[in-house]
């Protein structure tokens, strides 16, 4: 049997079209110091804790557990949950300009993403291109964080998305494997050049690369 066309794309947004990074902020917070940075954000407020929130955990007990275990850094703790619009430096514009192709071609959008609750009102309220989604899940809200599959089925049951005919697009290769695993097409993003080549391969209405 001949494999359906893909003709629907599921989106990741940090890291996709969002250019989200605690760098962003705490560069600001030590400046000069790219070093001290880096050891802050390993073993401190690392990406384990932080994925945390986008299972479910509430900011008040992350910070609460981080300011125990290490004293004197209460300001910067704080400042990950304070500050958190100052991790995003702004749209990724190329991949934006995609996803308007798509729209504009009658595509079927989606969107599935690791993100705690109380932050992604945040993005919803700055950028306009969350409302060109026909369904988004956020990790956060279900209490589910990929790669788990189940979070995959939920967006597919909860929209009627046939997996046959989808795409997920995912800045950790990780979580695109997943979604292969589970029937779509996944796509590991690296840049919205190879992500515009990789659905132009697959025959979805965007403009090819001049």
């Amino acid at each position: 049997m001949a494999a359906e066309p893909r003709s629907i794309v599921i989106f990741d947004l940090g890291g996709v079209l969002v250019d989200w990074d605690p760098r962003h902020l705490y560069r600001q917070l030590f400046p000069g110091d790219e070093a001290g940075m880096e050891q802050f954000l390993a073993g401190v407020c690392t990406n384990e804790w932080n994925l945390q929130q986008d299972a479910g955990r509430s900011w008040a007990e992350a910070t609460a557990l981080l300011r125990a275990q290490h004293p004197g850094q209460e300001a910067l703790i704080d400042a990950f949950h304070q500050r958190w619009p100052e991790m995003i430096r702004g749209a990724i514009d190329g991949t934006v300009e995609i996803l308007r192709e798509l729209r504009e071609a009658g595509v079927p959008l989606y969107a599935l993403t690791n993100w705690s609750a109380e932050t992604f009102p945040v993005a919803e309220e700055r950028f306009d291109f969350m409302g060109w989604f026909r369904g988004v899940v956020v990790s956060g809200r279900e209490k589910l964080i990929k790669p788990d599959p189940r979070i995959y089925r939920l967006l597919l049951e909860r929209f009627g998305v046939d997996p046959r005919q989808a795409v997920y697009i995912d800045d950790n290769p990780a979580n695109a494997q997943a979604a292969t695993g589970l029937g779509m097409q996944g796509i590991h993003f690296t840049s919205p050049e190879h992500l515009r080549a990789a659905l132009v391969t697959l025959g979805l209405p965007v403009k090819p690369l001049a």
